[in-house]
């Protein structure tokens, strides 16, 4: 049964496009040379009632099946006759609810996803999404006027735009870290605001913040703390509660008496040896 509803999810066109139900078959080709083509899976963005989004269902195409050449320009240029584009956006997976993001940077830049991805599509007008549903292709990814390179010299532009420009890197991580440190300013300002404070219901939040301020602990103080909960464990140790503890309680005093004893003998011995008649 699996396999059957596996089959009837791909199905075949009269003109031979695979299709998805709900989805609209765009064919690309990465260039003229190429005789097949590679089909993008394409529908309007719709979530479920109650669900937020950071795309507008209205204006956003959802795009599946992206291959990895495709890259968010190629995606502007190849959708920008439909209408003009606001942003694209490439994923490793569908985006199921809003999450905060980061905003992006010239040089620490994500991890590249290997293999397929998806796409969010915004545009500006909601007519744009009707018209890219409407596509006929094929649609070319690398032309003449903008080409896109793969394989060897795909590699060494990226390892060139891998070197940063240390002046420009050196701004952007002080720009970085002046808004973090606003941000923990913000925090910290806020959360002293609200020590001590009661709620609505009359609950005191209990935070870290004490009168006297808490100093860094060194290494040697770690040290201390870990020797003091050694020595409480310890103690809490039962001794000779067991059989073999007993036995090897005894062992060990038999053990330190034979030590001793061989240690007191080498002492008489050398005291006997060092003793001299002195008449005078």
């Amino acid at each position: 049964m699996v396999a059957r509803r596996r089959k009837r999810a791909v199905r075949e066109s009269d003109s031979g496009v695979p299709t998805l139900p709900g989805y609209s078959a765009i064919p690309i080709k990465f260039s003229e040379k190429q005789q097949s083509s590679h089909y993008l899976y394409v529908r309007e963005h719709k979530v479920r009632e109650g669900t937020k989004s950071p795309w507008p269902p209205k204006r956003t195409l959802f795009v599946l099946n992206v291959p990895p050449y495709c890259t968010e320009e190629c995606l502007l240029r190849l959708l920008s006759p439909c209408g003009p584009v606001q942003s694209v956006e490439l994923q490793e997976k569908p985006e199921l609810a809003e999450s905060p993001k980061e905003p992006p940077s010239k040089f620490f830049h994500p991890k590249p996803v290997p293999g397929f991805q998806v796409a969010y599509v915004l545009f500006q007008k909601p007519g744009s999404v009707s018209a890219a549903l409407a596509l006929k292709g094929p649609l070319l990814v690398s032309t003449e006027s903008h080409p896109v390179r793969s394989g060897v010299l795909k590699w060494i532009r990226d390892y060139t735009d891998s070197v940063p420009d240390p002046e420009a890197l050196r701004v952007e991580v002080d720009a970085f870290m002046e808004t973090y440190d606003r941000k923990i300013a913000e925090e910290e300002a806020k959360a002293k605001e609200e020590e001590g404070v009661p709620d609505e219901e009359g609950w005191v939040k209990v935070t870290r913040r004490g009168r006297r301020p808490v100093l860094p602990r060194t290494e040697a103080a770690s040290l201390r703390v870990l020797e003091r909960e050694r020595r409480k464990r310890a103690r809490k140790e039962l001794l000779n509660f067991y059989a073999w503890q007993h036995r090897e309680t005894k062992m060990e005093h038999i053990a330190q008496l034979r030590k001793k004893f061989e240690e007191d003998k080498q002492r008489i011995e050398l005291m006997r040896a060092q003793r001299k008649f002195r008449p005078y």
